[in-house]
C-alpha cells in the first residue's frame, strides 16, 4: 500500500514547490501537474506532488491520518 501525503502550495519555481505539511515546508517535484499555484492543495507521494486535491479533501485526509497515529 503507497501513501500519500496531502499538502498545501506555498510557492512554485520551475517545476519545482514549495510544500507545507503539518506545520513543516519541503521542496517537492511538481512537474507532473499543469497550472499548479500557491495555495492549492496536491497529494504527494515519493517526493512528487501526482495530483490537485480540493481543502476538503486535504482536511479529510488529515483526520484519516490522526486517527492512525
Amino acid at each position: 500500500m503507497c501513501v500519500g501525503l496531502s499538502a498545501r502550495v506555498v510557492s512554485i519555481k520551475d517545476q519545482t514547490a514549495v510544500i507545507e505539511a503539518g506545520g513543516a515546508q519541503r521542496a517537492v517535484s511538481a512537474g507532473v501537474l499543469e497550472e499548479l499555484e500557491p495555495g492549492d492543495y496536491v497529494m504527494v507521494h515519493a517526493g512528487v506532488a501526482i495530483a490537485k486535491i480540493t481543502e476538503t479533501d486535504e482536511e479529510q485526509t488529515d483526520e484519516v491520518m490522526e486517527s492512525l497515529l
